[in-house]
């Protein structure tokens, strides 16, 4: 690949990329007006595009979106901020150099020959670009005060697409989702080579780190031998400082995605009964969730009874739940990209005994209080130390911890009840933007989870018998706001009456 890069550079001009455009420009450069962009793009047959459009799934997007909810402006305005925080980390760094900005789309991935499993966007490729196809990648340039974004994306295949359905095509990429330009997959070497021949000094900015195309990271990791000084810029962070504060449009996705879980899981309780498997709770989640609109569950769901529920992560699924048994689950719907994140425990009898009850009282005021204390917009990692502090003092009046220590070691046989931490930040994805540290504070628009939790192993040593095995945790999403905030999982019941109502009905 190597050589062919060079005899490329070889046999061409030097400003091969930008000869690329030039020869496709009237069919894939976009319009200055997105309205104009929009009525261009209802011209073309519904089989031209690649994934649902205003035309072909009316019920799911609006006039002027690109994604469900997600409009072109939208889309503009993310990548505008893109530009202005590679802009603003050179200025910083004093460095004038041409600044190449890669994000690849994921590729299929199979479970076996043939069998695809069902295919999920790169969240950051999507987040930028709107597009839901596979292989594309974006392609952002700047250089000194120009930028322009291009979308590398499959040429139109018939045979392909009469097994895997449409593709967008070259000609009118640029104008579905907004780029300067649209080139096929076939140049996109030719047009990076081009690029750092013209400045041998270009930073590449790509994520080295989580390949998502292994073909592409081969290839990148040829092309930047070309540069002077052969060293990958992760853009991840930049990436990940962007999407962290929600505009007003992902929060109202977000509202929905909260909605739609929180009903399902109330439903879910509702139908719940001793000798049920967790399988089943597993599969009554996952069809209320879709059944109310969400594309699928946002990961695999916890459903935890009994001792089960002290595995942080357990997501085998497959025991009967015995009368007298707590459920512990956490699930969260997928809504048009978006995720939820919520954890309920409750009697699958239908009725706390005094020591499930009393435990569960303890995390729900604890809940309660961190929630409240976000007004004063602590960061997440001082929010997880309160957490310990608060939790410590209320097992200590059960004795589940010993009243005669110090504040550290309070603080360490908490952590003992509790071993993970208290929240973190939610969006497109469940874990989302995992470059953003929680020790810095929240802000207005990032949305949250607060999910405390008691889990009783028998190994501990401090806690008495009549409590080993038991395992309780509550979890809602929470949008910080300039007042405090508001909890958007508010309709998913959790206080004990709410809890015990609910679970009886199927008795």
């Amino acid at each position: 690949m190597f050589n062919s890069v060079k005899h490329s550079l070889r046999y061409n001009p030097s400003k091969f990329g930008y000869q690329l455009l030039a020869h496709f420009s009237a069919e894939t450069t976009a319009k200055n007006d997105p309205t104009q962009r929009e009525c261009t793009r209802n011209s073309y047959p519904h089989a031209m595009c690649g994934q649902p459009t205003s035309i072909t799934h009316s019920h799911l997007i609006k006039h002027g979106e690109v994604l469900p909810g997600i409009s072109l402006q939208e889309l503009e305005r993310r990548r505008s901020k893109l530009v202005e925080s590679v802009t603003l980390a050179m200025h910083t760094k004093n460095i004038q150099r041409q600044q190449i900005v890669i994000i690849p789309a994921s590729s299929k991935i199979y479970m076996s020959d043939k069998i695809p499993y069902i295919f999920r966007q790169n969240t950051d490729f999507l987040y930028f670009s709107g597009c839901q196809e596979p292989d594309s990648i974006l392609v952002l340039t700047c250089k000194e005060d120009k930028s322009s974004f291009t979308l590398f994306v499959r040429p139109r295949d018939e045979h392909s697409e009469l097994w895997d359905g449409p593709r967008t095509g070259v000609e009118i990429a640029a104008e579905i989702f907004g780029t300067d330009h649209a080139l096929p997959l076939t140049k996109f070497e030719q047009f990076v080579a081009s690029l750092i021949q013209e400045d041998k000094k270009s930073i590449i900015w790509y994520d080295h780190a989580d390949v998502v195309q292994p073909i592409l990271h081969k290839k990148l990791c040829q092309l930047i031998k070309l540069t002077d000084n052969q060293i990958f810029a992760s853009p991840k962070t930049l990436f990940h400082q962007i999407r962290l504060i929600k505009s007003a449009c992902e929060v109202d996705l977000m509202r929905e995605s909260c909605r739609i879980a929180s009903d399902a899981i109330a439903q879910t309780i509702q139908s719940s009964k001793p000798e049920m498997s967790e399988h089943q709770l597993f599969a009554t989640v996952d069809y209320e969730c879709r059944m109310r609109g969400a594309e699928h569950l946002a990961y695999p769901p916890v459903v935890a009874a009994g001792r089960n529920a002290n595995i942080i992560h357990y997501i085998s699924n497959n025991q009967i739940i015995r009368s007298g048994d707590l459920v512990l689950m956490d699930a969260g719907c997928e809504y048009h990209g978006y995720s939820s994140d919520i954890t309920r425990t409750w009697p699958i009898s239908g009725k706390f005994t005094p020591e499930q009850r009393v435990l569960y009282e303890i995390v729900l005021d604890v809940q309660k209080i961190l929630i409240e204390t976000l007004k004063d917009m602590p960061s997440l990692d001082n929010v997880f130390h309160h957490m310990c502090f608060l939790l410590g003092k209320r097992l200590q009046e059960i004795n589940l911890i010993p009243k005669n220590i110090d504040e550290e070691k309070l603080l360490t046989a908490a952590y003992m009840y509790c071993p993970h931490h208290v929240s973190h930040y939610l969006g497109m994805d469940v874990h989302d933007t995992g470059k953003i540290s929680r020790s810095i504070r929240i802000q207005p628009g990032m949305i949250i989870t607060i999910e405390p939790g008691v889990y009783v192993n028998p190994k501990n040593p401090h806690a008495p018998s009549q409590f080993h095995g038991l395992g309780i945790r509550i979890e809602d999403d929470i949008l910080v706001t300039e007042n405090g905030s508001e909890v958007l999982t508010k309709d998913c019941p959790k206080e004990v009456a709410e809890i015990e109502t609910l679970a009886s009905q199927n008795q």
